[in-house]
């Protein structure tokens, strides 16, 4: 009969008077021919790929492919009408075929790549990864008419894109934040106020700048001992590891050496076996021989030696059974005591490492704990003087004896320039008894001796102790 395929399908003829397959739009169907009709219109295939990029972060990427046979090429159709046409082209054949190779490419892909490059090449990844899929979809005949990629989504439990979507929001925020705070601080604080704002200013980051210096020691120190811990830890598993092989293998030797004794001694015992069998039929014949030849005569006597060779042959027998045997417990108790020793050392290696890591959580907790201390000491005192650094930066040098220090430096300083030394004295007569005229007499002599550690080390001394005037 005469067929004629729809504008978009083909016949697949094959049969009688065809090598292969013969493709057409319209032919006549002979006796001994069979004739397929295939659809070559493309078909829209929905994925969500599960990739993992270069930082082992996992990600998906959705995607819509249309796919058809490629009809401008002879060759891919025909691997198209052998390959995919025998099945429906919505079929969980062709739709697992075309995922596993988009899916593989994919993944393949994204392993090469960070994270960072597939966000911000987006174009040049999905660019990539339509070549690769073509390239093996070429081989079934089939053509990518149109690929869309969407956005990239993150997988549940790694938030990577939202997380960095909030802190692009959260930066913009803090910016404008900023911007306005800048905008109206110029618009409000005067001329008149600048020099103090400023001086306010540096002594706030100087204070922000010692936190979190020392912070970022902490910081420092804190991941050091961290890392130093992953690796003892990783140290103690591979030697564990190499413990645990080292007894496998001595195990495998035992039962190895074990297993050849055996059979040496299988061998050896069914050896001893056929001799006495031979020997047993060779005293029979014998004794068969001079039986025949003398019957009357030696026929006791040949019955009493083949006794005799029977009972000594099952005597050698029973004696080297017995010796076999007490080979083999010697090996198994010797392969026992091997595995009782390697299962001590590992139980004991493992112990020193369990102790080891304990050590170090303990002094990991122990920093963290003094770091919380002193940014809480720092804090209270803070607080306690109404947050003022200066009255704060006092405190710490008295409580720190930094004046005391200060003042021994500077007359050790003074001792070895030889200078001529002034006393003050408040003009009279002390030795009258009087106790308050010695105290009234050292309270003078305070001003002038802040008056000298002003003038050598430019420092003034605490508020709640009195100021400077320009009074001599």
């Amino acid at each position: 009969m005469y067929r004629v395929a729809r504008a978009s399908e083909y016949l697949v003829i094959t049969g009688a008077g065809i090598t292969d397959i013969k493709i057409a739009k319209k032919a006549w169907i002979f006796p001994g021919q069979s004739c397929t009709v295939f659809d070559v219109s493309p078909v829209n295939y929905t994925f969500e790929v599960q990739a993992m990029s270069a930082e082992k972060l996992p990600f998906v990427l959705p995607a819509v492919f249309t796919i058809g046979p490629r009809l401008d090429d002879d060759e891919s159709l025909f691997l198209y009408a052998k390959l995919i046409s025998p099945h429906d082209k919505l079929s969980h054949h062709v739709k697992e075929l075309v995922q596993g190779i988009i899916e593989g490419e994919t993944r393949v892909l994204a392993a090469s790549m960070t994270m960072e490059e597939v966000f911000r090449g987006t174009k040049e990844f999905k660019q990539e990864v339509f070549s690769k899929v073509q390239l093996e979809l070429n081989q079934f005949g089939l053509l990518i008419y149109n690929a869309n990629v969407k956005q990239l989504v993150d997988v549940p439990g790694h938030e990577y894109f939202s997380y960095l979507g909030q802190k692009t929001q959260m930066e913009a925020a803090n910016q404008a934040k900023v911007d306005v705070a800048e905008a109206r601080m110029k618009g409000e604080v005067g001329s008149k106020l600048r020099e103090g704002q400023t001086l306010q200013n540096a002594a706030k980051i100087d204070a922000e700048t010692r936190i979190i210096a020392t912070q970022r020691q902490g910081q420092g120190r804190k991941e050091e001992i961290k890392v130093k811990t992953e690796v003892k830890v990783f140290e103690n598993e591979r030697e564990a590891e190499v413990a645990q092989a080292n007894s496998e293998l001595a195990k495998r030797k035992a039962g190895w050496a074990k297993e050849a004794q055996v059979a040496e001694v299988e061998a050896e015992k069914a050896v001893a076996l056929r001799e006495a069998e031979l020997q047993k039929e060779v005293e029979i014949l014998n004794a068969l021989t001079q039986t025949e030849k003398l019957k009357a005569e030696f026929l006791s006597k040949a019955s009493v030696e083949y006794e005799t060779k029977v009972q000594e042959a099952n005597w050698e027998l029973y004696k080297k059974q017995k010796e076999a045997e007490a080979i083999l417990y010697q090996k198994e108790e010797e392969a026992e005591a091997q595995k009782a020793i390697a299962d001590a050392t590992f139980y004991a290696r493992q112990q020193v490492a369990d102790g080891e890591l304990y050590a170090k959580r303990k002094e990991a907790e122990g920093l963290m704990a003094l770091a919380q201390a002193q940014g809480t000491y720092i804090s209270t005192l803070l607080k306690a003087v109404g947050g003022h650094y200066g009255a704060l930066r006092d405190y710490l040098m008295i409580n720190g004896g930094m004046y005391q220090e200060i003042a021994k430096i500077n007359s050790e300083a003074v001792r070895g320039l030889q200078p001529k030394i002034s006393i003050w004295s408040n003009g009279e007569n002390s030795g009258d008894g009087n106790g308050m005229k010695e105290i009234a007499g050292v309270y003078k002599m305070l001003p002038p001796l802040f008056k000298t550690v002003h003038e050598q080390t430019g420092m003034l001394p605490p508020a709640w102790m009195g100021t400077l005037s320009n009074d001599s």
